[in-house]
């Protein structure tokens, strides 16, 4: 089958990370098609750059669809334009915070969501209420710009580790989630290095929405979702 996998933001170095990631999540006979935006903000921290990402990404959505993808991940923790895209397409759309943290709900009762910038925070803090785990769940900002991630000279995995450690430590969390898309690399290690499971929505999103074509299901068209 084939999966769209779309960076709803205008960086492509970012895409390439979550490609990555995707790729290694799928199934052997999945392939993955990676897109990025071509209009929108460079990076998504909150709603106002969330409103101007969500054209160029609905826009990725349909092409895809004509061009045969069975699903769709939206590749940005805000779940940009999720509910859009599942009115526009006839194929499953996943966003990969709903994804997330529906996984982490299966494997601990209480987990903790690290995402980037305090205005992304509580975006965030709301999907999770939405999503039914408002009372498992709780989001933590680790003051990092999205796109120093990519930097290497940043302090973003030194701010990342120690908002990690203090939500094992203040939260009691069981499990970590990681709120952004240009976290994906990270999972494993993280997951090594602190001892629990640490979930990256993006490959979380890939195998939700493998499940979902299996099944023969997609997004009903009656009532919300109506085309």
């Amino acid at each position: 089958m084939r999966i769209l996998v779309i960076n709803p933001n205008t960086t492509q170095s970012m895409t390439a990370t979550i490609a990555d990631a995707a790729t290694r999540a799928a199934s052997n006979d999945t392939e993955i098609l990676a897109v990025t935006s071509t209009m929108g903000p460079v990076s998504i921290e909150g709603y106002y750059d969330e409103v101007f990402a969500i054209p160029g990404m609905l826009i990725e959505v349909a092409k895809a669809e004509k061009l045969g993808a069975k699903a769709a991940v939206i590749a940005c923790f805000d779940d940009t334009g999720l509910d859009a895209a599942r009115a526009l397409a006839t194929i499953p759309v996943i966003g990969i915070c709903e994804a997330a943290v529906a996984t982490a709900a299966f494997i601990a009762q209480r987990f903790t969501v690290v995402t980037t910038m305090e205005r992304s925070r509580l975006p965030v803090e709301h999907l999770v209420h939405r999503y039914g785990m408002g009372t498992r769940a709780k989001v933590r900002a680790a003051d990092i710009p999205v796109l120093s991630l990519e930097d290497p000279s940043s302090d973003a995995m030194p701010r990342l580790r120690a908002e990690i450690a203090a939500a094992l430590l203040e939260d009691k969390a069981e499990a970590i989630v990681l709120g952004c898309a240009g976290m994906a690399d990270l999972a494993a290690n993280l997951s090594r290095e602190f001892g629990v499971p640490v979930i990256d929505g993006v490959s979380a999103a890939v195998r939700h929405a493998e499940t979902l074509v299996s099944l023969g299901l997609s997004t009903a068209k009656r009532g919300a979702y109506a085309t």
